[in-house]
């Protein structure tokens, strides 16, 4: 009997009409660096007593279906990710040029079908109902960009055989860290070492008795927008900031030409006031750990922005 490898795994996804019901058409194969969904369900412990010191069977709890799926921020692919974050983009065509614009707050989120194969057994869990809660994002100097997925599904179902059909896949085409930057107030920000920011949904799983033991959906709450800036120290910019209260906006890009680039923009960051630490002969750093909030005038957190060839997604 052959073993299942991660080498030859495979991820098929769909968006769905109806959350929890996997579609027949649609799927696209999508690139990934690890996947952890799949349904847990644990037992309780006997409690009755009268039978002696030996125990009793335990009882099934409830299914319980989320976990982070790693994912490469690229050209193309990634568009999916941001659309299941975000929800559906306004997209806009130049020139065979497609700038897809989304933007934070949607009262009302996609649900997605995720299909994760292992042909060797063959074993394929059908995760339906999947809705996005969380992205994390972390930039540096070098390594591979990737964006952490939080991910809630209502239940996963087990086949043999896939379910996918024959997924469309397109082009691979990875943004690179050395290609990124910050920028404050639409200026380069000097001296930036390392960043990360996480967009949440805050999702809340509508937990209903039901006999299957599922949730009925996840809810989205309250859009969260956080993330953190160390610097080194070298002026005054952030911490005079981080004095007066006030926001600014913040933006984070990666850009491979003119037609292909990715940008998340906040729109009003608040800064904390941060401590500038000697700890050695070497440079010194401050580190921000910034909250985003709704612009008062644009009426939105966050925008990112994808230009590429992708028509719509």
């Amino acid at each position: 009997m052959a073993r299942a490898r991660g080498a030859n795994a495979v991820m098929a996804a769909a968006f769905e009409t109806t959350y929890g019901t996997a579609p027949v058409s649609g799927f696209k194969k999508l690139p990934f660096v690890s996947a952890a969904l799949g349904d847990e369900q644990g037992l309780i412990a006997s409690d009755l007593l009268g039978y002696g010191r030996e125990p009793l069977p335990p009882s099934r709890d409830v299914v319980n279906n989320e976990g982070n799926v790693v994912v490469p921020v690229d050209l193309r692919n990634f568009g999916n990710w941001l659309k299941l974050l975000m929800g559906s983009p306004t997209s806009v065509e130049t020139t065979g040029v497609y700038a897809h614009t989304f933007v934070s707050g949607s009262l009302t989120l996609p649900s997605m079908t995720v299909q994760i194969g292992m042909p060797e057994v063959p074993s394929y869990g059908l995760n339906v109902g999947v809705r996005a809660n969380t992205m994390q994002i972390q930039l540096q100097r070098s390594g591979l960009l990737t964006a952490t997925m939080g991910l809630v599904a209502q239940g996963e179902i087990k086949f043999t055989t896939t379910q996918a059909g024959s997924p469309t896949e397109a082009v691979i085409e990875r943004f690179s860290h050395f290609q990124g930057q910050v920028k404050r107030e639409g200026t380069a920000l000097g001296n930036v070492v390392s960043a990360d920011f996480t967009y949440s949904n805050n999702l809340d799983k509508v937990e209903v008795i039901r006999p299957d033991g599922r949730i009925a959906d996840a809810d989205p709450g309250m859009v969260a927008v956080t993330g953190t800036i160390n610097v080194r120290f070298a002026d005054t910019t952030l911490l005079d900031q981080a004095a007066s209260g006030g926001p600014c906006e913040l933006s984070f890009g990666w850009s491979i030409d003119a037609d292909r680039s990715l940008l998340f923009t906040m729109h009003s960051v608040f800064l904390p006031r941060a401590k500038t630490p000697v700890q050695g002969p070497l440079g010194i750093q401050a580190a921000f750990a910034w909250q985003a909030a709704k612009d008062p005038t644009l009426g939105k957190t966050c925008t990112v922005v994808l230009e590429n060839d992708v028509a719509s997604y």
